[in-house]
């Protein structure tokens, strides 16, 4: 099935950093946000969402500004939420020395985080909870997933489950740089081959 995808990437990706001020006013640095099993623009593996094993993805990031401490990540659905956006995982006191996430991050909050992001944990999503909840559109709706990474200046040793309001608050004006990965996805019956 061909789905035409919107340009709506770019907007989304302002409305994510407008309650994120860079520091000192400056637009952030842009990098690069992207996964080995992931592609921007297509459909995500069936894995990752309540269809499949419901694990977050694995992500990687290159080209950091200079100075970045530390990161942190907010997956959201702009196509859901009242008001939008749907939130969906947020992740943050991940060390500036990680170069991405693995997958399956633990979703008990008494599990050790993975040693290369030793520090790191999640907010609250949509539903309440500080793990990831994979997309469940609608049947019939093909919704897009944005994967924003932030790049911070300081690290800020924030307490666990902060909601996405609360964390883009308390990252203002240490943003240097941002990247984002915009996926797809659509209910799969059980029976349907993996995209």
């Amino acid at each position: 099935m061909k789905v035409n995808v919107p340009v709506v990437w770019g907007a989304a990706l302002l409305l994510t950093v407008g309650s994120a001020t860079a520091l000192r006013g400056q637009t952030p640095t842009a990098f690069i946000v992207e996964s080995p099993t992931m592609t921007t623009g297509r459909f995500m593996p069936r894995d990752y969402s309540p269809d499949g094993r419901n694990v977050s993805p694995p992500l990687r990031w290159s080209g950091l500004p200079e100075g970045t401490r530390q990161l942190a990540v907010i997956s959201q659905d702009y196509g859901a939420g009242r008001p939008p956006p749907w939130v969906h995982w947020i992740i943050y006191n991940i060390p500036g020395s990680a170069g991405g996430l693995p997958e399956g991050i633990p979703f008990d909050p008494d599990d050790p985080m993975p040693a290369e992001i030793a520090g790191a944990v999640q907010g609250n999503n949509g539903w309440g909870l500080a793990a990831y909840r994979g997309p469940a559109p609608p049947v019939g709706s093909v919704h897009h997933y944005h994967f924003a990474v932030f790049a911070l200046d300081e690290e800020l040793d924030l307490p666990p489950g902060l909601n996405r309001g609360e964390l883009l608050e308390a990252i203002e004006g240490h943003v240097i740089g941002q990247g984002d990965m915009v996926t797809l996805y659509e209910r799969q019956p059980m029976n349907a081959f993996p995209r």
